[in-house]
């Protein structure tokens, strides 16, 4: 195995191991290629490449739709799921964000870009050719690279309660993190709580200890972290000289975040979310989601209406009452506003004043069942988004009655509303369905994670991946 530096470099936040970074640079000259020879099916060139049947090169777009391709798998994790997930999900998520993701956006650049700039049929075989030349690819790169060699391997200096909690966090997960825990090393001062199998020995020279153990990074998460004399001192300059040997340390905070796309509310402090990366305004961004958001409602009103229309008439046919129900829910900064549903539920549902939503409720209908398991029952919301109090994508709001309440129980609750709520969430793909208090406190880690990284690229993930949810009916109620 090499050392750790030089199998991976850091990007912004997140590490990329060099061998993927080497099938990258395969891939955009596969797609260039891919986008070449369609172009040749399409306009015939001159000359020497006439000869062998093939099109000059014209730079521009194919280097437009390689870029294009090359976006939408990174925005996809095609990566990290290949050593997450295997092989049957790197073939699905190629073939969604080449031929969904991928054949959207460049069929919008070809409305908006010169005529005959990226021509349909050029789109259509160019798409087609590359998915199944980076599939082959991938699958010749899973067939000859260990991919759980290349998983980081850390070490966590802890072995007491915010230990035990943190590998109580990872061990779910271990399988599918691109992270290796290869023990912990306790601190003097603190009592042991993790299992004894992985506590290791305190070195007596910790760089000596992350090389010879090729460490990756050391994870520091011990019950007490104040200075003190003697040998339970922290051991800030052997961190040090790691660091500057090129083996970083992160807290336990910094590493959830990173590795399980939470914020742990547990240790976290206030200061924190005000001296960290992210949690960051952003004009441009605020003015292209609002965008974005009209946009796509507006293409979503289009194309679903009839099924808004054969919803209502189910609806009407089935039970008295309404069509639509309303509620009040709590938005942007605290504000108040009406969320519209197509009523799934009887009309006296809540004659008894409001409570969670049960697996199996049985105050729902049979249209209302079919609807919830469809999604066909959110399809007003639409209206919320045009009217600018929802967005397509950020945290579910929450009723006032149920946010009184659970501001009161959980710490930092009120911060998911810094951020406009949405129709789909992070939450909603990373935490199954819950209606209790414990399940509002583990979603919140969630919505805490969206609301400090929210980016166009990660909502439109949460959008792409939310259609698997849809499609299998994970997580309706």
């Amino acid at each position: 195995m090499k050392d750790p530096d030089l199998s991976y470099i850091r990007l912004n936040k997140h590490y990329v191991h060099l061998p993927y970074l080497y099938l990258g640079i395969v891939e955009a000259v596969l797609l260039v290629l891919a986008a070449w020879i369609s172009q040749s099916f399409l306009k015939p060139g001159s000359g020497d490449a006439n000869a062998l049947g093939l099109a000059p090169f014209e730079w521009p777009p194919l280097l437009v739709f390689s870029l294009v391709l090359s976006c939408c798998t990174l925005s996809m994790g095609v990566y990290l799921a290949m050593v997450r997930e295997g092989f049957r999900s790197m073939v699905l998520r190629t073939v969604v964000s080449f031929f969904f993701l991928g054949s959207l956006s460049l069929y919008f650049l070809e409305l908006i870009l010169p005529q005959n700039f990226l021509p349909k049929g050029f789109i259509f075989f160019g798409v087609i050719l590359s998915t199944l030349a980076v599939i082959v690819a991938r699958t010749i790169f899973m067939l000859f690279v260990d991919t759980a060699k290349l998983k980081r391997r850390v070490v966590i200096y802890g072995a007491g309660v915010r230990a035990k909690k943190l590998m109580d966090e990872i061990e779910p997960e271990i399988n599918v993190l691109g992270v290796e825990v290869v023990g912990c090393v306790p601190n003097a001062n603190e009592q042991e709580h993790v299992n004894e199998n992985i506590i290791l020995p305190y070195p007596n020279d910790w760089l000596d200890f992350v090389k010879k153990s090729h460490i990756s990074e050391i994870v520091v998460s011990p019950d007490e972290r104040r200075r003190a004399q003697g040998d339970s001192a922290f051991p800030l300059n052997d961190f040090l000289d790691c660091k500057l040997a090129g083996i970083p340390a992160c807290d336990a905070l910094s590493f959830c975040e990173r590795e399980l796309g939470k914020i742990d509310i547990t240790i976290l402090q206030p200061s924190w979310m005000l001296y960290s990366d992210g949690f960051k305004y952003s004009k441009r961004r605020l003015m292209a989601k609002r965008l974005f958001d009209l946009i796509l409602a507006s293409a979503f009103f289009l194309v679903l209406w009839p099924f808004m229309l054969l919803t209502a008439i189910a609806v009407k046919l089935e039970s008295p009452g309404p069509i639509l129900y309303h509620q009040v829910r709590v938005g942007l900064n605290g504000r108040h506003f009406r969320i519209y549903k197509f009523r799934s539920m009887r009309q006296d549902a809540e004659k008894n004043g409001a409570v969670w939503a049960q697996k199996n409720d049985s105050r729902v209908t049979k249209v209302g069942a079919f609807i919830r398991n469809t999604r066909l029952d959110e399809l007003p919301q639409l209206y919320n988004v045009l009217a600018g109090s929802m967005s397509f994508v950020g945290p579910r709001p929450e009723r006032p009655e149920f946010v009184t309440d659970l501001s009161q129980q959980i710490p930092f609750y009120d911060t998911r509303h810094k951020v406009k709520p949405g129709l789909m969430g992070w939450a909603q793909l990373k935490y199954p369905y819950g209606a209790s208090v414990e399940d509002a406190k583990n979603k919140l880690q969630y919505d805490l994670y969206y609301t400090k990284n929210h980016s166009f690229l990660m909502d439109m993930l949460i959008m792409i991946q939310t259609v698997e949810i849809i499609l299998l009916g994970k997580g309706v109620h």
